[in-house]
């Protein structure tokens, strides 16, 4: 199979869809690999070290849409990218299409087969594709909302671990799945008193055990959101509905009863945000402040760190881009119905119930949609 990997377009993303050792792996198994020139640069892979895997580097990424059947990406196509796309060409990458029309509209106008990294799941119901980048960025909005807190940033010139004899910051983090727990670790690592609020009491309990009371847990209630949200110097964002829409869990009353100065990082702003008063943002101009509360609400946070994430990344993605070289997209999903699960877009159709829903498509499974392949 012809497999591409385009250098990623998003504003400030510096992250790639493979590092050489996967390109090693499927020349090995037989493929060809076309590589955008300088798509790994970002993360201090040459040109020359893909080549050296074997791959095939192209000087454009219309080149490689042209050459490959499967592209291999991080982050959703910008619509440049869709408009390269074509009818039976698979496209495997992070989309979060329930809250992107656009780029709804553009995928099912291309024809394209679109399979989803964050609605593939694995036996346990987890999300294995989501994972390490939700463990990077709960890591990185800890150090985004630390230096959102200094005065010279908007913030109440807070200090998250405090010092002896003065009282450390207050963070509640909302969610308790991979990245608040990642949220929670690290804020627990700068001497903050943490919250963690989640409807999953088998999860609170697992939180509790894990850090041994260093973290408090809570129930999460309008009443404790309310509570918790006015005495909070930064609130973590971390809530997630697979492929859906993320929820609004603080609201605009909440945000104006908020402490001036205070921070909120929103972790689920791929999803559309779990605050009313989320809108996306950019490495380039990560911040806002609405009603004096900073918002720090950037849609590709793991791409700060795009060396840690693209090899987290590949190393868990880069099996099942085999499985879908080796056996072609229709008997990979056909044998296996945690990745049929990522399947999002094929042939014109919407083919996740949660975007169908949240867009207004009419839905059409992927059991279905293979059947009719």
């Amino acid at each position: 199979m012809q497999i591409g990997v385009p250098k990623e377009i998003k504003i400030l993303e510096y992250r790639v869809g493979m590092v050489p050792a996967g390109v090693r792996e499927l020349v090995h198994d037989g493929h060809e690999v076309f590589v955008e020139a300088n798509a790994g640069i970002g993360i201090g892979m040459t040109d020359a070290d893909y080549q050296a895997a074997g791959a095939t580097v192209l000087a454009t990424a219309k080149e490689v849409y042209d050459a490959a059947e499967l592209i291999v990406k991080v982050k959703e196509p910008q619509l440049a990218e869709c408009g390269m796309l074509r009818s039976g060409q698979v496209l495997f990458t992070y989309l979060h299409l329930a809250a992107d029309p656009a780029q709804t509209e553009a995928l099912v106008k291309s024809g394209a087969t679109a399979i989803a990294y964050e609605t593939v799941t694995a036996k346990d119901g987890s999300l294995p594709l989501l994972t390490p980048m939700s463990e990077v960025a709960g890591r990185l909005s800890i150090q985004a909302g630390a230096y959102a807190l200094q005065k010279a940033n908007g913030g109440r010139g807070v200090l998250l671990g405090g010092v002896p004899g003065v009282a450390p910051g207050k963070v509640l983090v909302i969610g308790g799945g991979v990245a608040g727990t990642n949220a929670a670790e690290m804020a627990v690592g700068l001497g903050a008193q943490v919250t963690v609020l989640d409807r999953s009491v088998p999860r609170l309990r697992e939180i509790n055990d894990i850090y041994g009371g260093r973290v408090r847990t809570e129930y999460s209630t309008k009443h404790a959101v309310d509570t918790l949200i006015a005495g909070a110097d930064l609130v973590i964002g971390a809530v997630l509905v697979a492929g859906a829409a993320a929820p609004k869990l603080v609201t605009k009353e909440h945000v104006k009863n908020m402490r001036a100065g205070a921070v909120l990082v929103d972790i689920s702003i791929d999803q559309g945000g779990c605050f009313e008063t989320s809108r996306p943002t950019t490495h380039a101009e990560p911040t806002y402040i609405v009603d004096d509360v900073v918002h720090y609400c950037v849609t590709n946070m793991p791409g700060a760190v795009p060396r840690t994430s693209t090899f987290a990344l590949t190393n868990v993605t880069l099996p099942f881009v085999r499985e879908l070289a080796n056996r072609g997209w229709r008997e990979a999903l056909s044998r296996d119905s945690h990745l049929a699960h990522g399947l999002n877009v094929h042939a014109g159709h919407v083919n996740h119930e949660a975007v169908a829903h949240d867009l207004g498509y009419e839905y059409l499974s992927a059991d279905d949609a293979l059947q009719a392949a």
